[in-house]
């Protein structure tokens, strides 16, 4: 994985664990400990479940660009709707308060979107490749002097 790679995974991940550690502390004090698991479970899962679809659609980029938007669509849809599955099956658990792990699953995803969206603003890419030959000046072949 490229330095810039890690970089963008960072600006993503970190603010989605600061905002998963805000919703953890308040589920403790709003549910206790049962609501604090449910908020760390709800943000792991996120940020390993969009985590993998960054790395997966970054590589896809590299390797298939003309693939990167149809991908990247079909991607945020699958992530959504696993997440909705979650939010289903984990409904009637007594192993976490699922209100804390379904308030953590939507904070999570909308800061990692957010995040998500903030790195790729800030970032430097190249709309056009420049030439690998430093120094020549393209020909134009209809000016003659």
């Amino acid at each position: 994985m490229r330095s810039d790679d890690v970089r963008s995974l960072l600006q993503t991940a970190v603010p989605t664990a600061a905002a998963g550690a805000v919703v953890a502390a308040i589920s403790a004090v709003v549910a206790g400990g049962k609501g604090a698991l449910g908020a760390v479970v709800g943000t792991l899962i996120v940020v390993l479940f969009m985590g993998i679809g960054l790395v997966v659609l970054q590589r896809t980029a590299k390797s298939l660009p003309q693939l990167f938007q149809a991908m990247g669509l079909m991607l945020y849809t699958a992530q959504l709707l696993l997440l909705l599955v979650f939010v289903a099956v984990f409904k009637d658990t007594t192993l976490f308060n699922p209100k804390a792990f379904a308030a953590s699953l939507i904070v999570s995803t909308l800061v990692w979107i957010g995040a998500q969206a903030r790195a790729h603003m800030k970032a430097k890419i190249l709309y056009v490749e420049p030439d690998s030959v430093q120094g020549e000046k393209p020909h134009d072949p209809g000016s003659k002097p």
